[in-house]
């Protein structure tokens, strides 16, 4: 149903240059410690801004985004999607946590799934991110699936774990492998063919994002459908072998392996098996799904044998392309968001993002809709990631990111532009300090030359972030002090964390703006900011803005 235009301000006026968005993603407000990149890191324009802006921070985690609980961690897609939103809608995870407590996710497609596995004595194959940090997968939704299948009479299961390092502690892979192993082994116990199949880092294995290293799929597919991996005795032991031979090797980056399947060989994908990818996160989720549902058409990587098998996702990751063709759990999109209702409007719109973080200020801003509201007003720019550890090159895109922004802004045509800075998020998940100030930096000289473009046209410049991440690089315990390892080393910290997000707004057109007092104030706060610096009343649906009027 289309939605209606914006109405404009009652008092205030729009601004003679545009307003620009600019995420900062994965830059939280810290404790100006020794692991703080933020703090460490030479940002004369941030700190100009913090000072002399309108300036307060956001929570931009737990039930302030939609996630089920205020220990989770905020993420990218979340951030990104309640941002567009304009007020808290309910994220993948707490969706998958309401269909498997209603029974919901038993009704679809898993039906059919595991009645055809019960018939056929065929392998049901799960596949995805073994962990507990609520951004990609949780472990739980794992067991709930593993657990079913053996109550409808699947004989056969294989899980191909995921291990994670970024959403959760960095080598904690076995520990995480440690459960997975004590539930399988109820099964085993009771005289089902449950184990391990194969395993990997997320940055090795399976969860490229946005076509930007297909090869990262290809490792995946190819150990999991044709057991091209080496083969150990167990999960355990390839995990033990690897770190031993790297002390310093992250969780993200175990390389591919299979798991012996008692005759010296890993196991394989064979015609009439089922693959579930349990993740319910979509950007990392696509890929796979086209390596198993795309026909000859498929250009990611020679697949090799195709098995004929029946894919589902846990959800439905992207909408509008109808992947994957079968999900056990139903996403919903954000009817009316915000750049919607500017589409409805007539705003011209903006928005750029180098390859790793395109996808959060299109498709997710936009309530998870892939392409345009108004092809006639709209422009998206990709520009293409470095294809290579982000540490290796910690000022990613920045330059160029902005040297995109600057254009448009300086070409005049759009009244609400945005854009993702990406090295805060992706060079702290190294887990690395130096690279990540080095980072840090970079983009600060990019945001210099962004508000210089924004002041010269008058406009409005509004910078946040869509959690934290590069504030907080040491693990630390429950009191917050730092924890390091036997030989005095700090713990590497390469997960989001809890920290609340900046928010400045500074205006080059001379109106009189100041914040308002709010209780809360969140991410979903940020939709109704803008409409109001754009000249428009908050529409009926949003939360309330953050500027008094």
């Amino acid at each position: 149903m289309p939605v209606s235009p914006l109405s404009p301000h009652a008092t205030l006026r729009a601004p003679a240059g545009p307003v620009v968005l600019v995420v900062l993603d994965g830059v939280g407000i810290g404790r100006r410690d020794a692991f703080d990149a933020l703090h460490l890191a030479r940002t004369p324009q941030l700190d100009a801004l913090f000072a002399d802006g309108l300036y307060t921070t956001l929570s931009a985690h737990g039930t302030a985004v939609g996630l089920p609980a205020d220990t989770d961690l905020g993420g990218s897609e979340v951030g990104h999607n309640v941002m567009g939103a304009g007020r808290v809608v309910d994220q993948g995870p707490k969706l998958v946590d309401n269909a498997f407590a209603d029974g919901s996710v038993w009704r679809g497609h898993w039906t059919r799934i595991a009645n055809d596995l019960a018939g056929s004595g065929g392998t049901l194959h799960l596949v995805g991110l073994l962990s507990d940090g609520n951004i990609h997968s949780n472990q739980s939704h794992l067991y709930q699936l593993v657990d079913r299948a053996a109550r409808d009479g699947v004989s056969r299961v294989r899980v191909h774990v995921l291990f994670d390092g970024r959403d959760v502690p960095d080598r904690s892979a076995r520990d995480y492998l440690a459960q997975l192993d004590a539930v399988l082994a109820a099964h085993v116990e009771a005289g089902r063919d449950y184990r391990v199949g194969t395993g990997g880092g997320r940055m090795i294995s399976v969860m490229d994002r946005y076509n930007a290293d297909w090869s990262i799929v290809e490792r995946g597919y190819k150990a999991i459908v044709h057991g091209e991996a080496p083969v150990f005795a167990s999960a355990d032991e390839a995990v033990a072998g690897f770190q031993a031979e790297d002390p310093e090797l992250s969780d993200q980056y175990i390389p591919v392996f299979a798991v012996d399947e008692g005759d010296g060989s890993a196991g394989t994908v064979v015609d009439g098996d089922a693959v579930i990818l349990f993740n319910f996160r979509g950007d990392r989720a696509v890929e796979l799904c086209a390596a198993f549902e795309s026909g000859e058409d498929f250009e990611g990587f020679d697949r090799g044998r195709v098995p004929d098998v029946t894919f589902a996702g846990m959800m439905l990751y992207d909408g509008d392309l109808g992947v994957p063709s079968r999900y056990l759990v139903t996403p919903s999109k954000t009817e009316g968001c915000f750049s919607e209702r500017l589409a409805a409007s007539g705003v011209a719109q903006f928005a750029c993002a180098e390859t790793q973080k395109y996808g959060h200020v299109t498709y997710f801003w936009n309530g998870n809709r892939s392409g345009m509201f108004d092809a006639s007003l709209e422009e998206y720019l990709e520009i293409p990631s470095d294809r290579c550890p982000f540490d290796q090159r910690p000022w990613m895109k920045a330059a160029e990111t902005a040297d995109a922004l600057i254009a448009a802004v300086d070409g005049g045509r759009f009244r609400f532009l945005r854009a993702n800075f990406a090295g805060g998020d992706m060079v702290g998940h190294t887990g690395r300090l130096e690279p990540t100030i080095v980072a840090l930096e970079a983009i600060d000289l990019s945001l210099a030359r962004v508000a210089a473009a924004v002041k010269r046209s008058r406009g409005c410049l509004v910078v946040t972030a869509d959690h934290g991440n590069a504030e907080d690089m040491v693990e630390r315990d429950k009191a917050g002090n730092p924890l390091f390892d036997d030989d005095g080393r700090p713990r590497r910290r390469t997960a989001h964390s809890l920290n609340p997000v900046p928010f400045a707004i500074v205006d080059y057109d001379g109106r009189h703006l100041r914040l308002a007092e709010r209780a809360e104030r969140g991410l979903g706060n940020i939709a109704p900011t803008l409409a109001e610096l754009l000249g428009f009343a908050v529409p009926d649906g949003f939360v309330p803005s953050l500027i008094e009027s």
